[in-house]
Parts: C-alpha cells; structure tokens; sequence
C-alpha cells in the first residue's frame, strides 16, 4: 500500500489535485488571500505529515513538473513578442523601474535588519527575496546567506505579491498595465508575474520581462552594495 500511496504517479497526483482544490476555494470563496499555491502548499504537507512520506520522495515524484518548467518559462516569450513595439518604447522606464527596484528592495532588507538586530547572515539570505528562486539561491550560496531561509522568503514574497499586489495596486488607482506588469515582476517574480497574466496581456508581458532583469540586475547589485555597506 505504501508503495502505491508513494509512487511517481501519487505525488504527481497530489502536486494537482492539490493546486485544482486551491483553485476551486478561492473561486467558491471570493477570497483574494486563498491563493491556490497556500491552499496547495498546505494540503501537501498535511498529507505528507499524516502518510510520513519523506520530502525527497516527493521531490523525486514530482520530477515531470520540474521539467515542464522550463518550457513553460521559454512560453512567456511569445508574450513578449506579441507585445514588443509596446516593451521598445517603454524601455527606458521598464529598466529605471527595475534599476530603483533592486536597490530599493536590497537596501530596505540591510536597513530593516539593522533596525531589529539582524545577524548578517539573515539579511544576506534576504536581499534576493524578489529573484525567481533558481538564480536567487545562486546569490545568496555566492555571498554566504542561508539558503534554506532564502527559500521561504522568496516563496513567501511571491504569494503576498500576487495576493495583495492587485488590490494594492488598485487602492492606489494605478491603472497603466506597463506599471502593473513592472511592479508586480519586479515585487514578487514568477508567482506575481502569473498573477499578472490574469490581469492582462500586457501586463504579464511586462512582468515576464522584469522577472529577467531583477536576477540581472540584482546579481550584479547584491556584491557592490554588500561591500558598500560593509556586509
């Protein structure tokens, strides 16, 4: 029985039943804090406590959707190339946007921790939370953070940016869907860029783009402005 319940084919299956059941609460609920990654997220740890299935089996399960990963990456581009002529005149702004950013985003981790007493090494593993996660864990391993909580810390800032980014977004009364797909890419990456697609055509074109800019962008910033400030 346990062979079955922790097959390929199982945690697969639990990885979408799972995400399809996030879907369906938040549609049968209305409420914007239900993402289906939290509702996903929680349901498979539950089933993985209640079952005791180790973590590395059901990474190893969930082997196909890792790959598709990259596929699905590459497929943003034909969002960025049906909205190209758009992206060229806005370029400018899309690159100062991500150049604040990045700063704004490494400078205002070093002075909260400061703040509150942060080890350095906390705030080394925070200074890339709003990297897509391949390339933030490349960061912080080169600069000496600590992975594991660079993890949480990008998961987490890419599920509150897609909740609340939106309606945040919309009390603000910013309407421009460059400047959405801009802030939404550049605050909370993959997450918030999908979030960004329902908003619109655009504005996940936009963000798509901001997702790669940030990671170049920031890998370049996170050594020069940790030596500047003496991190």
């Amino acid at each position: 029985m346990k062979e079955i319940v922790t097959s390929m084919p199982a945690m697969l299956l639990l990885t979408l039943a799972s995400y399809l059941l996030g879907m369906l609460v938040q549609r049968k609920s209305k409420i914007s804090v239900l993402h289906p990654f939290i509702t996903a997220m929680v349901v498979i740890i539950a089933v993985l406590l209640i079952f005791k299935i180790p973590y590395s089996t059901y990474k190893e399960g969930n082997k196909l959707l890792d790959f598709l990963m990259g596929p699905c990456v590459v497929a943003l581009a034909l969002r960025l190339y049906d909205n190209l002529e758009i992206i060229k005149k806005n370029m400018v702004a899309i690159l100062s946007a991500v150049l604040v950013g990045s700063v704004v985003g490494i400078t205002g981790v070093w002075g909260i921790g400061k703040l509150f007493g942060a080890s350095q090494v906390f705030i080394k593993s925070m200074e890339s939370k709003s990297v897509t996660m391949p390339i933030a864990l490349d960061i912080t391993s080169t600069i000496g953070g600590n992975t594991s909580l660079l993890a949480i810390s990008v998961v987490l800032t890419g599920v509150l940016g897609a909740v609340f980014g939106p309606m945040l977004l919309d009390k603000l009364k910013i309407t421009d869907p460059i400047s959405k797909g801009i802030s939404m890419g550049c605050a909370s990456h993959g997450v918030g860029t999908g979030r960004a697609i329902e908003l619109g055509a655009l504005e996940g074109a936009v963000s798509a783009l901001c997702i790669i800019l940030m990671g170049v962008v920031t890998s370049i910033l996170v050594p020069v402005l940790n030596c500047i400030l003496g991190l």
